[in-house]
């Protein structure tokens, strides 16, 4: 189908591979810059980083908030797909242990999108739906998981333990002391009182 542009940095269905190779080169260097200088980063910086034109940004991304809920979406996305990959390397508690730092290092990483994100543009609308749809199953499996081998009680809440460690992350560039690995570990305790109960 050629080199179609996206929606919403969602690439339509027969992308071409070197289309798909240009987006998913430009979503990881959006990050990466957002990260580091945020979203009013020049675009010029971004795609030096991708190794693209500016004419490729603009054809799949038209709008600055295009690219940015695209980056968010990928970077959930990639969250979201680590749960049934620590599931299969480490132990019930250790796969839950390990996602849930992972999180809240998106959570950390993410603070600087929160004025976009809240800016009133409609772009951005669907994002709270997206990150509930990808990340509660996710938790959810992990959670149950952990239950079934008696390591956490079995009454947790997986869209509770989002919103508290969303709200306990603390920006990873402010967080040299720790603080949000040790609230974690806090709170996995908390899970792990009245197990098998």
């Amino acid at each position: 189908m050629g080199d179609e542009p996206t929606l919403a940095g969602q690439p339509r269905q027969g992308v071409r591979a070197d289309a798909q190779r240009s987006i998913d080169a430009l979503l990881t260097a959006a990050a990466e810059v957002f990260a580091e200088d945020g979203v009013d980063a020049p675009v010029r910086q971004i795609t030096a980083k991708a190794g693209v034109g500016a004419g490729t940004l603009y054809r799949h991304f038209p709008q600055r908030s295009d690219l940015i809920a695209a980056v968010f979406r990928h970077e959930v996305d990639a969250c979201a797909a680590a749960a049934p990959t620590l599931a299969a390397r480490y132990d019930p508690l250790e796969a839950l242990t390990r996602w849930l730092q992972r999180f809240a290092g998106f959570i950390a990483t993410k603070r600087g999108l929160s004025a976009a994100l809240h800016s009133g543009d409609t772009t951005y609308d669907s994002l709270p739906g997206y990150f509930q749809q990808h990340f509660e199953p996710a938790l959810s499996a992990l959670l149950d998981s952990a239950a079934k081998a008696g390591a956490i009680r079995s009454d947790a809440d997986p869209w509770d333990l989002l919103r508290a460690i969303g709200n306990l992350a603390v920006p990873a560039a402010d967080d040299d002391s720790g603080h949000t690995q040790r609230m974690i570990a806090l709170l996995v305790d908390g899970l792990r009182f009245g197990a098998g109960a």
